[in-house]
């Protein structure tokens, strides 16, 4: 066996691939060709299995898009290589042995980009969000270019996010990722931010600070956002929105239009939201349109009306 992880015998080169989670770091997906035997196999065969992964998926209420993992088609290919008589792994597998295989191999993953780490440098990104539970967390992450790696999430709920403590939280991620490998650090460009990044590059001087580009994209979204027209636009365009969904003999008939999609709603902390959703109702003029003209539509406008009428008799 030779370094490169070849063995030569008979005039023959054969290559020993890479095993575990390693593997989808060396080109993804197994492109292997069925076997002739899998060719041969009646349709009838073919259907009961296709069948028997569907009738998994829908019984564990597994979601559709699980098949677009590049592991789907790899898991399939090891379970008919196995042959007849392979018994799939127990619940304390999964839970403890696997799972503890599959933690050692992604860390083997990580330290051959801290490699990479040394001979490149590398930025530290510090990710600022909320969980459902409303707790401020931060998760950090570590780019290099060989590719992107979580290495911690802070809860700073018991943290006061000054400066000074800040900068104590971003030394203890440098000299966990290594002093001499960070060059660059991107936070959130927040005044508390931005003065910790002062006092990291005051305490490493090789090691600057910048702030995040798409941190200031939804600031300048949220500021164009307050302007005075643009703000009764989406006011407007919010209730529109509200009177479709409120309304489902409305959102009926615009579902039943070619190509419909769902109207996107605005997100209460990402600002860029407010304009994706205004464009999605730009993309449904036409059908929207269509709806106000219909016979139908005025229909619903009638029955509105009789019911107010009602209202009003007997309030």
């Amino acid at each position: 066996m030779n370094e490169a992880g070849t063995s030569l015998g008979k005039g023959k080169r054969k290559t020993t691939a890479p095993t575990g989670i390693r593997a989808f770091f060396k080109g993804g997906r197994d492109s292997a060709q069925p076997t002739i035997k899998a060719c041969l196999q009646s349709k009838d065969k073919w259907q009961n299995t296709d069948m028997a992964i569907a009738l998994w998926f829908y019984d564990a209420c597994i979601p559709i898009n699980a098949v677009n993992s590049p592991f789907f088609q790899k898991a399939i290919d090891q379970i008919a290589s196995m042959g007849h008589g392979y018994k799939a792994p127990s619940y304390h597998s999964l839970q403890v042995t696997l799972l503890r295989d599959a933690k050692k191999d992604v860390q083997l993953v990580v330290d051959s980009f801290r490699n990479t780490w040394a001979e490149t440098g590398c930025t530290i990104m510090g990710d600022g969000w909320k969980d459902s539970r409303q707790r401020p967390l931060i998760n950090f992450l570590v780019y290099c270019p060989k590719g992107i790696s979580f290495i911690k999430s802070i809860d700073e709920s018991d943290i006061v996010t000054n400066a000074e403590n800040l900068c104590n939280l971003f030394v203890e991620i440098v000299e966990m990722v290594g002093s001499k490998n960070v060059v660059h650090l991107v936070t959130d460009n927040a005044s508390n931010y931005k003065a910790a990044g002062t006092l990291l590059n005051e305490r490493y001087p090789t090691i600057c600070w910048s702030p995040c580009a798409a941190h200031y994209i939804n600031l300048i979204l949220k500021d164009i956002g307050e302007m005075g027209t643009v703000k009764s636009l989406v006011a407007l365009a919010a209730t529109i929105t509200v009177f479709v969904y409120n309304h489902k003999y409305v959102l009926n008939w615009l579902r039943k239009t070619n190509r419909w999609r769902e109207i996107i709603h605005p997100g209460e902390t990402r600002f860029a939201t407010t304009f994706i959703a205004l464009k999605s109702l730009h993309d449904h003029k036409d059908n929207l349109q269509a709806l106000v003209t219909s016979g139908d539509y005025k229909k619903v406008l009638e029955n509105e009306q009789r019911k107010r009428g009602q209202t009003n008799c007997f309030g």
